[in-house]
Order: C-alpha cells, then structure tokens, then sequence
C-alpha cells in the first residue's frame, strides 16, 4: 500500500432510537431503535452492500451496534466495538426529556446552552474531551487501514464534531446543519489530514417510505 494512499471512513449516526422519537437526552445509557430506525440501518446496508467494505467499527452502547449489526447482517461483517466511539456522557441529564432538565437543573441547562467544549455536565463529561477520545480512534483505525473502505458506525456527536472539525466551525457556534440518522456520511483521511467527501447523504431510502430526522433533529445542539 502506498503511503500518500487515502483512507475512506463512512461515518454513521446509529439509528432513530425511541428515546431519538421522544426527544430524551441518552447520552451513555440507551434505547432501542424504533422500527423506522431499523429501516434506517437495512437502508444503509443495501447501500454498503455495493461497496467494497474494509471492515465495521462501531461505539459499544446498543443503538449503535444493533445498527452496525443491521448492517453487517447484509454486508457479512464482523462488527468490531470501540467504547471511544461513545456519545458524550451528559450525566445528570440522561434518561430525561428536553422539557424535564430546565425545570430540574436549571443553570446546568443554562451552562449546557452556551456550547462551551469544556463544560463537564454534573456526572457527565466535556464535549471536547470526548470529541478528542473519538478523533483520535478515527485517526488510529485510518491509518491502520490505510487506503482501505471502511465503515465507522457512532453517534451525533462525534459525527458533528468531525464536521465542525474538518470544516473549521467552531464548537461554540450554533449548529447550522443537520445530522440524521443513518445517514451515508464519508470523511476522507489522507497524509496531511481530513476532507469532507459526502455530508448527509440519505439518497438510499429514496421510494422507500422511510423518512429521516424527527425530535432529535429539532433538539438544539443535542443529537445522541
């Protein structure tokens, strides 16, 4: 293989989850997929399917590995888990709803909305901090995979932060994208760093009746 070669990472949000449809915050705890989450993951596999795949990693919480396992289950995989691929731990703010925080903690609310990277909710961890743990699995799996094809299966916030990394936005400003789930997201790794190749691309449920996005989506700066 040569060295200047490039690596080709499919980056995916696991899912919709039933806590994704409630607008409920997960963060290291979990929820099952709903059952248009399911087809959101069969979907990306039909698609993977006509690719030539590498390899599946995938965060260890359960959204993401029924979803890398969907996949696998079409692409005849075996799915490798990586705790860095983890969402952010919110702490306190697990298992409840975006209604139920403000009235319960308020100014933790409060701190949690100034998007600021180093902010540690109580029990929880930073966005920076995790994001970190995250890029550096990324960099390590695409180098020993160096001009491979492979499929990396998180969750919103390390998809986000690679985003926001790539392109330059700041972890302070208010998020202008969207991110869905299962989505066909493809980061490109080469010598000197990333490139975005393909963002958001949801073409594989076109006809299908599968519909993406939902309560997480409308959820500020939340996407676990």
């Amino acid at each position: 293989m040569e060295a200047n070669a490039v690596t080709r990472v499919v980056l995916v949000r696991h899912g919709q989850t039933t806590w994704n449809d409630g607008a409920r915050f997960q963060g290291h705890l979990d929820s099952p997929l709903t059952e248009t989450g399911i087809q959101q993951a069969e979907a990306l596999g039909r698609r993977l399917v006509l690719e030539e795949i590498s390899v599946i990693y995938s965060s260890d919480l359960g959204r993401a590995m029924q979803t890398a396992e969907i996949i696998a289950g079409q692409t005849k995989h075996r799915v490798i888990s990586d705790a860095r691929l983890r969402e952010q731990c919110l702490g306190i703010f697990e298992g409840l709803s975006k209604d139920e925080i403000p009235k319960r903690y308020p100014e933790e609310w409060k701190r949690y909305h100034s998007r600021d990277p180093e902010y540690v909710v109580p029990g929880g961890e930073s966005p920076r901090g995790r994001f970190e743990l995250g890029l550096a699995c990324l960099e390590e799996m695409a180098v020993r995979h160096r001009g491979e094809n492979i499929v990396v299966v998180t969750h919103g916030g390390l998809v986000q932060g690679m985003f926001r990394h790539v392109t330059g936005i700041p972890f302070r400003e208010a998020r202008r994208f969207s991110i869905q789930n299962a989505a066909y997201n493809v980061f490109l790794h080469h010598e000197d760093g990333w490139s975005v190749q393909t963002w958001g691309d949801v073409s594989q449920i076109a006809g299908t009746g599968v519909t993406f996005g939902g309560a997480s989506e409308r959820m500020r700066g939340h996407t676990s």
